[in-house]
């Protein structure tokens, strides 16, 4: 008895080994949300102190289908080749749309460079292969 139940056993688990996995995928957020009714204006919030290889992701109006409700700023961790764009309210013809933000994936500076092929990160006119500091925007 015992031997069959350890076969059977054996059985589902070796099956189990080799049913494929659904590989993760990102998927943008199709989602439009569009109201009539303008955002309240944007809340103050006490950043706490940095943290290193994290990023501080600052709070927002979000639209829960009745009424503006704040969602709280807060840290999330850096990922290598990508920068986080906040949500935004804008408004168009048909009234406030938001646009969800997120990680994009890699224009630090919004040169229209894609990282991997800047030459000058931080837009001083001096190449990174001369510049004493290439990732610092406020040099001088």
């Amino acid at each position: 008895m015992k031997r069959i139940l350890f076969t059977v056993a054996a059985a589902v688990i070796s099956t189990a080994a080799f049913t494929p996995v659904a590989q993760a995928q990102h998927h943008p957020r199709t989602e439009v949300i569009v109201v009539q009714k303008a955002p309240p204006p944007l809340r103050r919030e006490a950043v706490p102190a940095a943290r290193r290889g994290y990023e501080w992701i600052p709070g927002y109006w979000n639209w829960n289908g009745r009424r503006y409700v704040w969602t709280k700023g807060h840290y999330e961790r850096v990922r290598t080749g990508y920068v986080y764009a906040r949500p935004e309210w804008r408004q168009r013809d048909n009234g406030w749309v938001m646009e969800r933000g997120g990680w994009q994936r890699g224009d630090r500076d919004r040169d229209g460079i894609p990282n991997r092929m800047d030459r000058d990160r931080d837009n001083d006119g001096v190449p990174n292969r001369a510049d004493a500091r290439p990732n610092n925007p406020n040099r001088y």
